[in-house]
């Protein structure tokens, strides 16, 4: 199992980045054309787009490493083994939701194939699949940890929480 999660942090990593990527160079490229005249139309389709894949990709990753929003105040302040067992409970909750939505995302998708991006002319499923593969990544990563919690390997911290700075 840790071999698949690492292979899909890997991926997940990639795709962010090269979403990011062509964020920057499309938000470059309406910049410049607004300082020669009128910035290309395609470029606010696009920047759109590279946004809504850029969530799609790091949102995993984010569950992953403690980044997403985390209300654990109290929680973490409970005496004993609470915040282990709030913590499995809220990954088990994010893959039960994400598991959950999985349907109606694939329908959403399939919705796209009949609809067009107006600038680019892109088929829409190629952008509403972002909702699919948000769901999925979430879904994975809570998934696994909370697997791990349940093998002993892991507490359900983080990635990069260790000791006193969960």
């Amino acid at each position: 199992m840790q071999r698949i999660v690492s292979l899909l942090v890997w991926f997940s990593r990639l795709a962010t980045g090269i979403a990011f990527a062509v964020l920057m160079v499309a938000v470059l490229i309406q910049i410049a054309g607004r300082l020669i005249g009128d910035s290309p139309v395609w470029t606010e389709e696009l920047t759109r787009f590279a946004l809504l894949y850029l969530a799609a990709f790091g949102v995993g990753l984010s569950f992953r490493n403690g980044d997403l929003v985390n209300v654990d105040l109290v929680c973490e302040s409970l005496p004993g083994a609470w915040p282990k067992r709030l913590r499995f409970v809220a990954a088990a909750a994010t893959a039960a939701l994400s598991l959950a939505l999985i349907g109606p995302a694939l329908k959403y998708t399939s919705i796209g194939v009949m609809q067009t991006s107006p600038a680019l002319g892109w088929r829409m499923d190629f952008l509403h699949v972002t909702m699919l593969v948000l769901l999925v990544s979430l879904a994975v990563f809570s998934l696994a940890r909370a697997i791990e919690m349940l093998l002993g390997r892991s507490d359900g911290r983080p990635a990069h929480m260790t000791g006193d700075q969960a």
